[in-house]
C-alpha cells in the first residue's frame, strides 16, 4: 500500500511550464507543416493568422501549452480544417501495429516486465510530426524503431509508479501522439493485470497528430480500458478550466496519473494533481531543462506535490 510517509515532494519542478525563445521556431514550424498538410491554397492565410495570434498573447499568456493551443486555434480557422492530419494519424498507427508482437516479445523477455512495458510505452513518443524535433513522418519509424527500444530511462522512477499502483486503485492514462497510442496498451495491460483499473483520457477535439474519441475507437483502444473520457476542449496538452466534470472526478479521485508526452507534462505542470508519473521523450531544450535531463532523454519522473 502507498503510504503517506513515502510521499516526495519535488521542489525542482516549478509550478508552471512557460514558453521559451526556443519555443518561436518550433510552434510556428508546426504551423508550416500542417499549413500544408490539406493542399487546399491556405498556407499564408494559415501562417498569418497564426503568426498575429502569437504576437497577441505572447506577452500576456506564459504558459507554453496554451499559448500554442490559441496559435494553433488560429490556424485551423484560417485552413477550413477540422482534422489536417488525419490521414498522418492512420499511417501512424499502421506504422507502430507493425511492431505489436516485437514489443511483447521485447516485454516478456526482460527481467524487470512493468519496466519494460514503461520503455515500450516512451518510445512511442517519437511520432511527433512537424517541429522538427522528432520524426516527420510515420514511415521514418521503421529506420529508428531498434536504436529506440534499446534506450535505457535517463529518469527511472518506475519503482515508485509500481508501488502506487500495487495500491489497486484508479489510474488515469493522459494519451499523447496517434501511433504512440499502439505502444502504450502493452502497459495499460500490465496495470489491469495488477489490480487496478484504467481510465483513458483522450482529446476533446482534433489537434496535432494527438488521439482523440475517432481514432482511440479506430484502434480499438477504449476495449482495453475500464472507461474512456476526453479533455472536453481542443487544446494542446489538457487545459483543466475547460475539463469536462466526469473527467475532472476521474483525476480527482485518482490514485496515480500517467501523463504521455511533452504536451501533458507543459500542461498540467501548474496542475496540483494526485501522484502523476510523465512519461516522455525530452525532445526540446526547454522541456529537457525543465525536468532536469538531457535533450533525447527517456524519462519516467514521478511528480507528487505535497
Amino acid at each position: 500500500m502507498y503510504k503517506d510517509k513515502t510521499i516526495i515532494s519535488f521542489p525542482n519542478v516549478r509550478c508552471s511550464m512557460k514558453h521559451a525563445p526556443e519555443c518561436i521556431p518550433c510552434l510556428m514550424g508546426r504551423v508550416l507543416f500542417q499549413s500544408r498538410l490539406p493542399n487546399n491554397g491556405k498556407e499564408e492565410a494559415s501562417c498569418e493568422a497564426a503568426l498575429k495570434k502569437f504576437a497577441e498573447t505572447i506577452s500576456v499568456e506564459p504558459n507554453s501549452a496554451r499559448l500554442a493551443t490559441l496559435v494553433h486555434r488560429s490556424s485551423y480557422d484560417a485552413l477550413g480544417v477540422s482534422d489536417p492530419y488525419r490521414d498522418l494519424k492512420v499511417r501512424a498507427d499502421i506504422a507502430a501495429m507493425k511492431y505489436d508482437s516485437r514489443v511483447r516479445e521485447y516485454i516478456q523477455n526482460s527481467d524487470d516486465i512493468f519496466k519494460a512495458a514503461v520503455k515500450v510505452a516512451i518510445l512511442g513518443n517519437i511520432m511527433d510530426f512537424g517541429a522538427g524535433i522528432a520524426i516527420e513522418s510515420p514511415e521514418e519509424f521503421d529506420s529508428v524503431f531498434e536504436s529506440l527500444l534499446k534506450m535505457e530511462l535517463a529518469i527511472d522512477d518506475t519503482g515508485m509508479m509500481k508501488e502506487i499502483i500495487n495500491s489497486k486503485g484508479t489510474v488515469v492514462y493522459i494519451f499523447d501522439n496517434c501511433g504512440e497510442t499502439v505502444f502504450d496498451i502493452p502497459l495499460i495491460q500490465q496495470i489491469r493485470a495488477m489490480g487496478c483499473r484504467v481510465v483513458g483520457v483522450v482529446r476533446g477535439e482534433p489537434i496535432l497528430n494527438d488521439v482523440t474519441l475517432e481514432d482511440a475507437q479506430r484502434i480499438g483502444l477504449e476495449d482495453q480500458l475500464d472507461r474512456l473520457l476526453t479533455t472536453g476542449a481542443f487544446a494542446i496538452g489538457v487545459d483543466m478550466r475547460k475539463i469536462g466534470g466526469e473527467t475532472k472526478k476521474e483525476l480527482e479521485a485518482a490514485s496515480m496519473i500517467i501523463a504521455k508526452g511533452m504536451a501533458n507534462f507543459e500542461s498540467l505542470g501548474e496542475e496540483r494533481l494526485q501522484p502523476t508519473a510523465f512519461l516522455l521523450k525530452a525532445k526540446c531544450t526547454p522541456v529537457a531543462a525543465e525536468i532536469g535531463t538531457q535533450v533525447g532523454s527517456n524519462v519516467a519522473k514521478m511528480v507528487i506535490r505535497t
